[in-house]
């Protein structure tokens, strides 16, 4: 499995537009091959900042597969204007999971 992990800063005040717009953006990536969850997470103290976590089966369902087709060019027209500055993609592959014992 594969992390896409993405640091968010959304323009002032369009946070609320742009979690609209994500909902719509989930029916874009959900059918795409490889995909296995999208998880969106907002910053407590500024409400402008997201992290966006994509698990991928493996690298080329998002770059070969998903960032190659007509649905990418949805999800970009959707997303990409609320970007400031447009952030940068990492990949991560999990090495470790501690799970607390109840």
């Amino acid at each position: 499995m594969i992390i896409e992990h993405v640091h968010l800063t959304i323009k002032p005040e369009q946070s609320q537009a742009f979690e609209l717009a994500f909902k719509q953006a989930q029916q874009i990536i959900y059918p795409m091959q490889g995909l296995n969850a999208v998880q969106l997470i907002k910053n407590i103290d500024n409400p402008h900042r997201y992290i966006l976590l994509v698990f991928w089966d493996k690298l080329e369902d998002h770059t070969e597969g998903f960032r190659k087709s007509e649905a990418y060019l949805d999800w970009k027209a959707l997303l990409h204007h609320f970007y400031d500055p447009m952030p940068t993609v990492e990949y991560y592959e999990p090495c470790m999971l501690l799970k607390k014992k109840e």
